[in-house]
C-alpha cells in the first residue's frame, strides 16, 4: 500500500471506529505497534516479512521503515491491526526511536530485538545500547503519563511484572523492561557450528539478560521450522494471540523461552572460572555477567555511526534533479558561511 492508501484508510477508521466483518456485522477493531531494532542486516525485514506472510525479496531497510498487518485472532473475535516499525543501520539512528514510541501508543507498544548471533564481539554493545536508549525514551514518556493518566501506568506496571508470579524466586530481583520485549537470536544456522562452549557462554548471557528484562528469548534462522516459533512470539506481541508455555533450554539447540520461564537458579552463575571470577568487580549482576560476556568477546572499537553509508552518496538513491539541487544548496551554505565569518570578524565589539 502507499502512503496515500494508509492515510486514506486510517481516515476511514477514526470516522468509523467499528469495522464491518465479511458477514456484514459490525467487529471491534484493536490497535498494537512493535518496534523491530537490532544489528544490521541482523534478519529483521526477513523475520517481519515471514510474520506477515508476504513472499518479498527483503530489502536494506535504510532508516526507519512502516508497514502493517491485520489478523483476528480467532473466528468471529476482534480485529487486530499490527503496526510495524523497523530501525535500520544498527544503533546509528537511535534517535528515530522517538517517532513510533509516543505517549498515544505506548500502551499497546512492544519491542524485538534481533541479534544476529553470527558476530558475538557485536551482540552486547548493540544490545546494550538499543535496550538502554529505547528503555530511557520509553520512561520519558511514562513519567509524564503518570501525571496525566496515572491509571494507565500502573496498569502497564502491573502487566509487566505479571510476566513473573510472585511466588517466583527472582521476582525481587529482576529490571523488567517497561515495554514488552521479545529478543530473537538470529542466523541460527551460522552459530550452531560454533564451539560448543562459545555457544554455551552466549546462550547463558543472552538467557540472563532476557529473564532480568523480563523478556521473551528465541533462536532462529532461516529454517521455516525455527521462523514459526519466533512467529509465534511476535504474533503474541503484535496480534495478541495465545501465549506459548513451550520451552528450551538446552544451549546445544535452538532456545525457546516464553518470558517468565526461566529462573537466575536454571542459567547459573556467568560462564567464567573461579579464578576470572574473583577478579571481576562489577555492582549488578548486569555489569557482571557484561563483563564476564566482554572478556572472552571484546566488543569492536569501530563506530557503528562511521560504517553506516550516507543515503546521498549511494548510487542505488541517485536522482538527478535532487541531487543537483543538493548540490547547489550546499554551495550556497558554504559561501552563507564564509560571508558570516567575515562579517563578524569586521564587527567592532568594543564597547563604549
Amino acid at each position: 500500500d502507499t502512503l496515500w492508501d494508509l492515510a486514506v484508510a486510517e481516515v476511514h477508521r477514526r470516522e468509523k471506529p467499528e469495522d464491518e466483518d465479511g458477514d456484514g456485522k459490525l467487529t471491534e477493531v484493536w490497535e498494537r505497534s512493535v518496534l523491530f531494532m537490532g544489528n544490521k542486516t541482523g534478519g529483521k525485514t526477513t523475520i517481519i516479512l515471514r510474520c506477515l506472510e508476504r513472499e518479498e525479496i527483503p530489502k536494506p531497510t535504510l532508516a526507519l521503515e512502516y508497514t502493517f498487518g491485520r489478523r483476528a485472532r480467532r473466528p468471529n473475535t476482534p480485529k487486530t491491526v499490527a503496526h510495524f516499525w523497523e530501525l535500520g543501520s544498527g544503533t546509528s539512528l537511535l534517535e528515530l526511536i522517538r517517532i513510533p514510541i509516543t505517549s498515544n501508543n505506548i500502551r499497546s507498544f512492544g519491542v524485538v530485538l534481533v541479534l544476529d548471533l553470527s558476530k558475538p564481539n557485536e551482540l552486547w554493545p548493540t544490545m546494550e545500547k538499543l535496550l538502554q536508549v529505547t528503555r530511557n525514551h520509553a520512561n520519558k514518556i511514562l513519567t509524564k503519563l503518570e501525571k496525566t493518566n496515572p491509571e494507565a501506568t500502573t496498569e502497564m506496571k502491573r502487566r509487566m511484572q505479571n510476566n513473573l508470579q510472585r511466588d517466583h524466586p527472582d521476582y525481587d530481583l529482576i529490571d523488567p523492561f517497561p515495554l514488552p520485549l521479545v529478543i530473537i537470536g538470529s542466523k541460527y544456522d551460522i552459530f550452531h557450528e560454533f564451539d560448543s562452549e562459545i555457544r554455551k557462554i552466549i546462550s547463558k548471557s543472552l538467557r540472563f539478560v532476557s529473564h532480568y528484562s523480563g523478556a521473551s528469548l528465541v533462536f532462529t534462522s532461516k529454517s521455516d521450522a525455527l521462523l514459526l516459533k519466533a512467529r509465534a512470539l511476535i504474533n503474541h506481541l503484535a496480534f495478541g494471540s495465545d501465549k506459548s508455555k513451550s520451552l528450551l533450554v538446552d544451549h546445544n539447540k535452538p532456545l525457546f523461552i516464553p518470558a517468565g520461564l526461566d529462573s537466575l537458579s536454571q542459567i547459573g552463575p556467568p560462564p567464567a572460572s573461579d579464578c576470572d571470577m574473583g577478579k571481576v568487580c562489577a555492582n549488578t549482576p548486569w555489569e557482571l555477567w557484561k563483563k564476564v560476556f566482554e572478556a572472552t568477546f571484546p566488543p569492536k572499537s569501530s563506530n557503528d555511526l562511521q560504517d553506516t553509508k550516507d543515503p546521498a552518496q549511494d548510487s542505488q538513491y541517485t536522482e538527478y534533479e535532487v541531487d543537483a539541487m543538493r548540490t547547489q544548496k550546499n554551495q550556497e551554505l558554504e559561501q552563507y558561511k564564509r560571508n558570516a565569518s567575515k562579517s563578524w570578524k569586521e564587527m567592532d565589539l568594543d564597547s563604549d
